[in-house]
């Protein structure tokens, strides 16, 4: 069992933590008048050693998050994710260079972050090659930062129907990020408009979605008010990196 090393302080810890999340999480889907139980909390493991990763399982959480391939392939070897057979569900929710491909097709049980063309064919010829139909989410340039990666608003229609043309991807929904909070203001006058445009696109889609993966730790509370489906959150369960 992978959580037979987890140690028991830690394993406290973060059920704590985890306890906190989901209260405010329900919190938040109640003021929006949503079920809570609607909203899949990925905690983010990403640069986390294994030891925590199993306090993370022994705490009850089964969606885990990592940004970098090689970390997702190093710690799926030791806990595999629903891919290989294993009882957790591993989301790569990282950019992804193409050359990475194949491990991101083989591994990942979610990939969050499809953000063009080339990098569908690439995935969609790995895949094959795993024989395995990988679910993905498109993600969007919500903020309209240069440094965050996605396709504009007004592109994400046409990446969603180029990955369902594909026999080995199954677009399953959004990914985005908003720009980072540094108050109050900032997650009503910032944040909040721009999690609200990916719910529309979500809402719009040509193609029918059931993933909405938006919110961190500092802004995960306004995401669910506004329909995130899964929130990835990393310090506010496992402290600062």
């Amino acid at each position: 069992m992978t959580t037979e090393t987890a140690p028991p302080d830690l394993v406290d810890q973060i059920t704590e933590r985890a306890t906190d999340v989901r209260r405010r999480i329900a919190e938040a889907a109640d003021r929006a008048g949503r079920d809570a139980e609607a909203v899949t909390l990925v905690a983010v493991t990403k640069t986390h050693p294994l030891e925590t990763v199993r306090a993370a399982i022994a705490a009850g959480l089964r969606d885990l998050g990592e940004n970098r391939v090689q970390e997702l392939v190093d710690k799926s070897d030791a806990i595999p994710g629903e891919a290989d057979g294993g009882d957790v569900r591993w989301h790569l929710i990282g950019s992804l260079q193409r050359n990475k491909a194949r491990d991101a097709a083989a591994r990942a049980d979610l990939f969050h972050a499809l953000d063009s063309v080339r990098l569908a064919k690439a995935l969609e010829k790995k895949a094959a090659d795993a024989g395995r139909v990988l679910p993905v989410l498109v993600q969007v340039n919500i903020s309209g930062e240069d440094a965050k990666h996605g396709v504009e608003p007004e592109d994400a229609y046409d990446l969603l129907q180029t990955a369902a043309e594909r026999g080995h991807l199954r677009p399953v929904g959004l990914m985005g990020m908003a720009a980072i909070a540094e108050d109050d203001d900032d997650l009503e006058r910032v944040v909040r408009p721009a999690f609200r445009t990916l719910r529309q696109l979500y809402e719009g889609s040509p193609i029918p979605l059931s993933v909405l993966s938006m919110g961190m730790s500092g802004d995960y509370e306004v995401a669910v008010e506004e329909g995130a489906t899964h929130v990835r959150v990393g310090s506010a369960l496992f402290g600062p990196r």
